[in-house]
């Protein structure tokens, strides 16, 4: 099974994104092992360099690590798992603030909008 990727920014940031996403929402626990490279290669439909070069981007971050022989492991930090939580948080809201900006909202207009959002998505539940 393939998966789409969006040409403006590497492969192999968009698949550490997915990882640390899962993780954040708990469907990767602390502790668990992560699939090999070869295994994570063929369900993201990419090459094997990419995944390795994407475990060894999100071991430098602290959120993995590699065990010789083993494999590659979620770290079992809670503070570090919040911590990335709060990262990724904090990315979402920025990029979604400059695109209202972009396109000349002001403060008022963003938090509006949101509340207006939420408030249709409560109905649909």
């Amino acid at each position: 099974m393939s998966e789409d990727f969006h040409a403006s920014k590497p492969i192999y940031l968009q698949v550490a994104d997915r990882i640390c996403y899962s993780i954040v929402r708990g469907e990767i626990k602390s502790g668990e092992k992560l699939p090999s490279v070869r295994e994570m290669a063929v369900e993201m439909g990419v090459n094997p360099n990419t995944i390795q070069r994407t475990y060894a981007e999100i071991e430098r971050d602290g959120i993995v690590e590699t065990r010789r022989g083993q494999g590659t492991f979620v770290k079992n930090d809670s503070a570090l798992i919040a911590s990335l939580r709060t990262r990724i948080q904090t990315e979402v809201i920025e990029t979604f603030v400059e695109n209202m900006k972009e396109i000349g909202l002001s403060r008022t207009e963003m938090l509006a909008a949101v509340q207006q959002f939420l408030m249709k998505q409560g109905e649909a539940e």
